[in-house]
């Protein structure tokens, strides 16, 4: 197998065990990136001999004795609103281009901390909204990557590097993570602090990653937790054992609530073909879950919250630069100017009694099933596609991660999203897991069908529970 092509847990354990050098697996990227990069065009800034100088101070680090990382030499891809001292940081915009911090953010710094290559900034849309960047979709290049998590997503799909970092504020990781075919994983809300990284929404704004595994995403996010007195939303906690949790046996077999929610409108055939597959593969785990009418405002209350808190954060670059921002950019902060104040603090607080009512749900599932997007990545460069089945869980701040699973009629990668109770984190991963494990073993041994669009339609569940 291609040194490109190992795992982040498969590459770590091979650099801590002597059997390759992390310059080897950094030059196995580089050169992957050189055969597939043009067609993709993941990266807003690569210098390779920068990446090759760090996996040979790596390598250095090594042969001296010294402690490794846990995530010693592997190459990270960091998303291009993170702040990096010794690489650009754009925000995807023209307003910022050139910008170089002086500062590490709290990510980044915590991922050189692990001993972790940084290898390059990937792209993002403009200002981690909608406006699309340059980057097309390894499966498709006529199709969208997703968004805001662009390059992150497209970067580790194509095999550029085994794992990156992305942010999201509505969709922009689960999304991405769908439409280009990986493990997308957004924690709890404050979980990985924030500070350095561009600020759209306090409330909202969730760090979070993209791998080939859910252990591989376990592994990295593992290694960003923890207070940072920079961002007001992190806390002291105890080191979370994510890997270990993940890639453990859950004591009984895991609960699944299907719930469509109100975005289910919006999921195209294929999606509901497939998710009726998966229901008759998964048969007495999971059941239809209907959370009630009360969840139909998120979509209205999230509006709310991101528009006014971006028109807050963007206000100056709204003033002294809007000609050169996009229009939906423009139209966004400008709504955000013109709600009332009384609208964004019930905006605010509509998020505890929506939260309360998802932990009478969690007392019975272990995890909520439910499609990371309408569907297969969409045709065409010109958008990033539909968030709406990111929006609830982005805005209450719950972990998500979403495994592909699924595939189109046409074969193209779609995610099923699992969604757990807040601060369980590690237990969600590990369903995850499990999920993943059960439904490989039944496809492998001949019992199962993969679920696609191909797949005759029929209701989930009929077994409700209130």
């Amino acid at each position: 197998m291609s040194l490109y092509a190992l795992t982040l847990t498969e590459a770590a354990a091979a650099i801590r065990e002597g059997r390759i050098t992390a310059a080897e697996l950094v030059a196995a990227c580089l050169d992957r990136i050189d055969a597939v990069d043009a067609k993709v065009e993941a990266w807003a800034y690569l210098d390779r001999d920068h990446a090759l100088r760090q996996a040979e101070a790596a390598d250095l680090h090594r042969k001296l004795g010294k402690a490794l990382g846990p995530l010693h030499g592997v190459p990270i891809g960091v998303k291009d609103i993170f702040d990096t001292s010794d690489m650009p940081t754009e925000f995807g915009s023209v307003l910022w281009k050139g910008r170089t911090p002086r500062r590490d953010s709290a990510a980044v710094a915590r991922l050189r901390a692990t001993g972790a290559v940084i290898m390059g900034k990937t792209v993002t849309t403009e200002y981690a909204y909608f406006h699309p960047g340059k980057t097309r979709n390894p499966h498709d290049p006529e199709r969208t990557p997703g968004g805001s998590s662009s390059g992150s997503a497209a970067a580790v799909a194509a095999g550029m590097v085994p794992g990156a970092i992305g942010s999201q504020t509505n969709g922009s990781v689960i999304r991405p993570a769908s439409f280009c075919g990986v493990v997308g994983f957004k924690p709890t809300h404050g979980l990985i602090p924030r500070s350095g990284a561009l600020l759209l929404s306090r409330a909202l704004d969730h760090v979070g990653v993209f791998a080939r595994t859910v252990e591989d995403a376990a592994l990295l996010a593992e290694n960003l937790v923890g207070f940072d007195e920079e961002d007001p939303d992190t806390r002291p906690i105890a080191h979370p054992p994510f890997a270990a949790v993940a890639a453990s046996e859950p004591p009984l077999p895991p609960r699944f609530a299907f719930v469509r929610t109100a975005a289910w409108e919006h999921a195209e055939p294929a999606t509901r073909a497939a998710f009726d597959a998966l229901a008759r593969e998964l048969g007495d785990a999971v059941s239809e879950v209907d959370l009630g009418a009360a969840f139909a405002r998120v979509f209205d209350l999230h509006r709310i919250v991101m528009a006014v808190e971006m028109a807050y954060n963007f206000h100056r670059d709204y003033e002294t630069g809007r000609d050169r921002l996009s229009e939906p950019l423009r139209k966004l902060i400008e709504r955000g100017r013109d709600y009332a104040a009384v609208d964004y603090a019930r905006a605010l607080a509509g998020r505890e009694p929506l939260n309360a009512a998802l932990e009478e749900v969690f007392d019975g599932y272990d995890a909520l099933l439910t499609p990371a997007a309408p569907g297969a990545a969409p045709r065409g460069l010109h958008a990033t596609g539909n968030p709406v089945f990111c929006t609830t869980w982005t805005y209450l701040g719950t972990p998500a991660v979403t495994v592909p699973l699924l595939r189109s009629e046409a074969g193209l990668p779609i995610g099923v999203q699992l969604v757990g109770r807040r601060g369980n984190d590690a237990r969600l991963l590990r369903t995850a897991r499990w999920l993943v494990g059960r439904l490989s073993s039944k496809r492998g041994s001949g019992r199962g069908a993969a679920p696609s669009a191909r797949s005759p339609a029929r209701r989930s569940a009929k077994e409700k529970r209130p």
